[in-house]
């Protein structure tokens, strides 16, 4: 296990893996977005990403900070929710937006954006805990809910790949693949993130033809991309691999670079989350996605 010690480095340059005819596309759970605008501005002056997906922006839609993401270059597609969730696609170009919600009751939880630019479709997605609350250690109802979720965003990505879509699914997926993507397994035996009924369904993205961008390029081993707060974990470097970049055959095919934006957890004020980021090489592709 690493001691952490590697997590102190600076985030790759914003050129990584990318020249002429380069796409870059980023996923963060920024943990507030209005608590992490000056880190989240940070980051698309440095790297200027085509696409970014944020998670559990923490705000309702039209509380967004839309000005100050505006006059940076990108423009904002929000699906907010008062002090919990929220997802929000930025892109340089004003895309099309196709959903708001999956094809479920999700009460009102803001959890999935799906948005289209010049044919192709970007996707955020913020699966659900899943954990019982602690008042109610035994309930299984949220559990059942990160279910039938997850059962519906395989069923949205199916009709997409049948369809012929390229799309990008990126976001937080709360969900443990492998023992070696958390930094203690036995932590997590029968957590909400390990137990079979939710590996499985996470598993059937791969079913679909999906490529993931982090464990087909990203140098880091361990990976993770998420720290608790609590008990010096981004010191201890005890992680999880929580967030993914999930790619249809077209992008997987152009693919090019993909890491984990370590350094931006170690800044004062950070999300519990690093950023991730997959670049792409489009100069072959008949149309850029970007004109």
């Amino acid at each position: 296990m690493n001691d952490g010690s590697s997590n102190t480095a600076k985030p790759p340059p914003a050129d990584c893996g990318g020249h002429n005819g380069s796409f870059s596309i980023v996923s963060w759970n920024v943990n507030s977005v209005k608590s992490r605008l000056a880190h989240l501005s940070d980051y698309l002056t440095r790297f200027s990403p085509d696409v970014v997906f944020l998670q559990e922006i923490k705000t309702e839609t039209e509380s967004f900070p839309y000005p100050e993401i505006e006059s940076l270059g990108w423009t904002a597609t929000v699906k907010g929710q008062k002090s919990y969730n929220g997802v929000a696609v930025l892109t340089k170009k004003k895309p099309v937006l196709v959903a708001d919600a999956l094809d479920i009751d999700d009460g009102g939880q803001a959890r999935y954006l799906e948005t289209e630019l010049d044919g192709r479709r970007f996707i955020c997605v913020y699966v659900p805990n899943g954990e019982p609350p602690a008042s109610d250690p035994s309930s299984k109802e949220r559990l059942i809910y990160k279910e039938k979720w997850l059962d519906a965003l395989n069923g949205r990505i199916r009709k997409l790949v049948a369809d012929g879509v390229d799309f990008v699914l990126g976001g937080d997926f709360n969900v443990i693949e492998f023992d070696s993507d958390v930094y203690d397994p036995a932590a997590f035996k029968g957590s909400a993130f390990t137990v079979q009924e939710i590996r499985s369904r996470f598993k059937a993205l791969y079913f679909n033809g999906l490529t993931d961008a982090l464990r087909e390029k990203s140098p880091r081993s361990p990976l993770y991309t998420y720290w608790d707060y609590r008990f010096s974990a981004w010191e201890k470097n005890h992680g999880i691999f929580l967030d993914r970049l999930f790619l249809s055959p077209y992008f997987a095919d152009r693919l090019t670079a993909a890491d984990v934006d370590a350094g931006f957890r170690a800044l004062e004020k950070a999300s519990d989350h690093a950023p991730v980021r997959c670049v792409f090489d489009l100069s072959s592709a008949p149309e850029d996605v970007n004109e």
